[in-house]
């Protein structure tokens, strides 16, 4: 017994000064890192069956492709024409104005590493909004500001104003997650106006589909210093896919280029990305996201029949934001049932707020369900 225990204790001795000698090589920052929590790390059961997942905003709906080309022995091209082009149709944009990255979260950190420098250099966000703008900035180790928007989630663009010092890039998510809303146009004409010669603005614009009337692509050549991230992730239903893009002048996309990875979408995606953007499909696609706005008009007008819920703030999105009497109490009778929304209690602002996908007319009946007997 006692041979056992000298061995273990010998070996934790050992784990830990090999723990101790990587941390004086690893950076400090990336040690201290508080890591985005995706949907699916957050929900770690290994037993899926009857699991209705309305945690992740995915699209419910699935899209049925096929792979068109299945050899892959050759690297695909950095920047697929056919992809570009098709997609420059969509958004009534010239090819020379469009990069294809691997998903929005890509463009987040690829501009944020062409712009910023470690030393001096800022960017600025407004919670609560998405946190990889958060989570890109410590790991590049940049500095990062906060200006909590206002309590009708606009931005204050007073208090951004007076924190312009040396910040390169402002990060706006516009619908913005996870409250659901659109911003007001002006407010970020004026930021545009204000910030031209010192700040890059990026509009995160991974919901746009399901609002585009809001979309600001056709500022893109007006202002110099705008960026917009798009995604196939949400209304095209192929968050699997990971395929995004940057939008922006031809003169920053050129510089983009410089720092992009060599070959930053696989094959196979652009096979498929291709196929989702042809006329036929992109129908679908917008079939569907009337789909999903129905049965998100469908749930808002039955959960305000259920007494557990204290208010639903207004979503131009594929999410609702819903704030309970008791979210962690709702929460985890949810999750027992397996019905997994995701939790935004510890968000800025968000207590007690949960924010659910909209899923298919039968998870919505099902959520409704046992928020009825929770009430």
């Amino acid at each position: 017994m006692r041979k056992k225990y000298i061995n273990k204790n010998y070996l934790n001795q050992e784990k830990n000064k090999t723990i101790d000698t990587i941390n004086k090589i690893i950076k400090k920052n990336i040690i201290n890192l508080i890591p985005y929590k995706s949907a699916r790390l957050l929900y770690k059961d290994n037993n899926n069956n009857n699991l209705i997942a309305l945690n992740a905003n995915e699209c419910p709906i699935i899209s049925c492709f096929s792979l068109n080309k299945k050899i892959f022995n050759k690297y695909p091209e950095p920047q697929p024409k056919e992809l570009i082009t098709l997609y420059s149709k969509y958004v009534n944009l010239n090819i020379k104005n469009i990069l294809v990255t691997r998903g929005a979260d890509e463009g987040i950190d690829l501009v944020m590493r062409t712009f910023c420098n470690q030393e001096n250099d800022k960017i600025l966000f407004c919670p609560p909004t998405y946190d990889m703008y958060r989570v890109t900035a410590q790991i590049l180790d940049v500095k990062y500001i906060t200006i909590n928007s206002n309590k009708n989630w606009e931005l204050n663009l007073n208090k951004i104003k007076n924190n312009l010092n040396n910040v390169k890039i402002i990060y706006i998510c516009n619908p913005n997650n996870p409250t659901g809303n659109y911003l007001n146009k002006n407010i970020i004409i004026e930021l545009l106006e204000l910030t031209k010669n010192t700040s890059i603005i990026v509009i995160d614009e991974a919901y746009i589909d399901f609002c585009i009337n809001q979309t600001l692509t056709y500022f893109i050549n007006k202002y110099h210093n705008l960026i917009i991230l798009r995604t196939l992730s949400k209304a095209f239903a192929l968050a699997g896919l990971r395929c995004g893009f940057i939008l922006a002048n031809e003169y920053i996309i050129n510089i983009l280029l410089k720092v992009i990875a060599p070959y930053p979408i696989s094959g196979p995606s652009i096979d498929i990305a291709i196929q989702a953007l042809n006329s036929k499909n992109l129908v679908i696609m917008q079939n569907n996201v009337k789909t999903i706005i129905n049965n998100k008009k469908w749930l808002i007008k039955h959960l305000n029949n259920c007494r557990c819920v204290k208010y639903i703030f207004n979503s131009s999105t594929n999410f609702i934001l819903v704030k309970f009497y008791n979210s962690d109490f709702i929460f985890k009778k949810l999750n027992k049932k397996k019905i997994i929304v995701r939790n935004q209690n510890n968000q800025k602002n968000l207590n007690n707020c949960l924010r659910i996908t909209i899923g298919t007319i039968f998870e919505c009946k099902k959520l409704f369900f046992e928020l009825q007997k929770l009430s």
